[in-house]
């Protein structure tokens, strides 16, 4: 994370001149085409073009592969609640019945294995224009973003001092730990054991939350003072005019909607199962 608060890398890539009200529309219809489908290969083919569009945004792998590993991690639980909540639910949507594994009661079967690996990958096929949503755009472009797209100025302004003030939360908590270290308190798990240092945790709570709301005050005055939320509209520094490449994109974004809606109505109906 940066000093905007945001996990903006700068490049000079052609995404990352890209408008940001045109990523984030980028961003939804790939979203909306996706849930339109329930097929493994559809979900395979936007993996791939998300990662070669991440490539081309030179977003270096280290930055991304501990969010990549969350999703991933966090993915495959999903799944092996899936199978052992609704074993048989890939039979229903498949036709067929083929038992993989049986233990009592519980009859997982082959057509719900591979309808969780579809599941899964459906969710991960979202991840990459995601990151490459989250690491291209700058934060203030990202509100002026949402303002263009019909979001009300004062959400999307408090969208973005939420994550302005990200790392000022951060070293605050610092100090006040360090503070609370120099009273004796432990937090380090060689000096206290998890729950010494979990309730040790609690004492920094309440002078982080007198802290942050000392800082809203303070930046809620001044906002008032330059006269914020007095006109319906407002003006954006990090705002750029449409280019051409932002018109192709925005063609792209909509034509993957009325692809995906003739795809689901023509050849891509229902669930995938191959064998």
């Amino acid at each position: 994370m940066n000093r905007t608060g945001s996990l903006y890398i700068e490049k000079t890539s052609f995404i990352h001149n890209l408008n940001g009200a045109v990523k984030l529309l980028l961003l939804i219809c790939w979203t909306v085409f996706i849930f339109l489908f329930m097929d493994l290969r559809v979900f395979l083919s936007m993996i791939i073009i998300g990662f070669i569009l991440l490539k081309m945004a030179q977003i270096p792998f280290k930055k991304i592969k501990t969010l990549i590993w969350f999703v991933v991690i966090f993915t495959i639980f999903n799944s092996i609640f899936l199978l052992l909540i609704t074993p048989e639910y890939g039979s229903e949507l498949a036709g067929t019945y083929s038992t993989f594994f049986e233990i009592g009661n519980l009859n997982i079967t082959y057509e719900t294995l591979f309808f969780s690996l579809t599941l899964s990958l459906k969710y991960l096929s979202i991840l990459p224009i995601t990151l490459l949503f989250l690491f291209t755009t700058h934060p203030s472009e990202f509100a002026s973003s949402l303002n263009k797209i019909g979001i009300p100025y004062k959400v999307a302004y408090a969208v973005n001092i939420a994550l302005r003030y990200i790392p000022d939360v951060t070293d605050e908590m610092k100090n006040i730990i360090n503070a609370q270290e120099a009273r004796g308190v432990c937090f380090n798990k060689k000096d206290a054991g998890i729950f010494k240092r979990l309730k040790n945790y609690v004492t920094i709570l309440i002078p982080l939350l007198i802290s942050s709301l000392n800082r809203v005050e303070i930046v809620s005055n001044a906002m008032d003072l330059r006269g914020f939320g007095r006109y319906k509209k407002r003006t954006w520094y990090h705002q750029k005019t449409f280019s051409i490449i932002d018109f192709l994109f925005l063609m792209i974004s909509f034509g993957m909607i009325i692809v995906g809606i003739y795809l689901k109505n023509t050849l891509l109906k229902n669930f995938w199962y191959p064998f």
